[in-house]
């Protein structure tokens, strides 16, 4: 063999060697976004994503659409202006909206937002209640049929009032985006989760399992050390909570438990003995629109809901009619109980 084959082949295996002697870590990121917070942990080699990259990230998505952010698209839109040309993450929050509204017959609507701000759930957060005429006037204003997207990707909404809110849905998508961002990075395994909802990338390979993800209960107070519900373990599925958690209003009569969710249908607040409602779904932005329409069902809707729906895994805690608190599972929920 020539002295310099020689040599290359050295280089090559050295090269081999190096690459061998890499192990797997845990990278972790965190920060604010959104009104709230995010965590981000991934298993790689080296750094692959920084802190700089998911903060510019979520800022271009909240450009898009946070109705907080007045310069936002949605927030153009929701003033009036006709010209707003949307992008693809507008785009998929829409559809993945208007298909959970059709399963739903309209208890999921994001264009409840023109009632959220009437009654201070929104921006404006002026708390007041509202007579069942102002109820009846802004109610024409809602309906995911009365708007929809034009060939060129701007909006047309039947009345210049209808708002949208993709707030019970968005952040869900929030956290698909970032997923796909990890991957695009050739990210296999890890862990997203941005104001309460997650997806579970992968595995976590360092320690050969599943990740292991726990469930607060919603009764606690604040001050109360955290207290799990359930620990499931995850792979590849996103996770959302909805529900008034740490603010369940109990009757001062009755001492009854319930939490006040507005319905679309009605326009005002549904009283409903569903406390919270955990959806685990193929991606997140879907569990995040299903776990805010089973808080719009009564119970008795959410089950019908699940036979159609085998596909989701559901756990619902609600009060029974001795005001217990009490649990329903799905089959395969129940399998992922850690």
């Amino acid at each position: 063999m020539a002295l310099k084959n020689y040599y290359k082949v050295l280089v090559v295996l050295f090269v081999v060697a190096c690459q061998r002697e890499k192990k797997e870590d845990f990278f972790i990121i965190q920060g604010e976004a959104q009104g709230s917070t995010y965590s981000i942990k991934y298993i790689a080699t080296e750094e692959l994503v920084s802190k700089k990259d998911i903060d510019s990230l979520l800022t271009e998505f909240d450009n898009s659409l946070s109705t907080y952010k007045p310069s936002s698209s949605i927030s153009k839109i929701n003033n009036g202006d006709t010209t707003v040309v949307v992008n693809d993450w507008f785009v998929d929050t829409y559809k993945a909206s208007q298909k959970i509204y059709e399963e739903t017959n309209g208890l999921f609507d994001p264009t409840i937002g023109v009632l959220v701000n009437a009654y201070g759930f929104g921006p404006n957060h002026q708390h007041k209640n509202l007579s069942q005429k102002q109820i009846d006037s802004l109610l024409q204003y809602v309906g995911f049929s009365k708007v929809r997207i034009n060939e060129n990707k701007t909006i047309h909404k039947d009345f210049t009032q209808t708002y949208f809110d993709f707030n019970a849905i968005a952040q869900g998508y929030s956290v698909d985006v970032v997923v796909n961002f990890l991957k695009s990075k050739g990210i296999q395994n890890g862990i997203v989760e941005i104001g309460g909802e997650l997806f579970a990338l992968g595995k976590n390979t360092i320690q050969n399992k599943n990740w292991v993800i726990g469930i607060d209960d919603p009764l606690q107070s604040p001050e109360e050390e955290r207290k799990l519900i359930a620990s499931i373990k995850l792979e590849n599925l996103g996770m959302a909570t909805s529900g008034n958690y740490r603010k369940v209003i109990v009757d001062s009569i009755t001492g009854e438990k319930f939490v006040h969710t507005i319905n679309p249908k009605t326009g005002k607040p549904q009283k409903g003995s569903v406390l919270s409602t955990t959806i685990l779904a193929s991606t997140c932005v879907m569990a995040d629109g299903y776990a805010t329409a089973f808080m719009v069902m009564n119970l008795e809707e959410g089950k019908a809901f699940l036979k159609e729906h085998p596909e989701l895994y559901v756990m619902i805690m609600y009060v029974d009619e001795n005001n217990e608190l009490q649990q329903l599972q799905t089959e395969n929920f129940k399998r992922l109980i850690n």
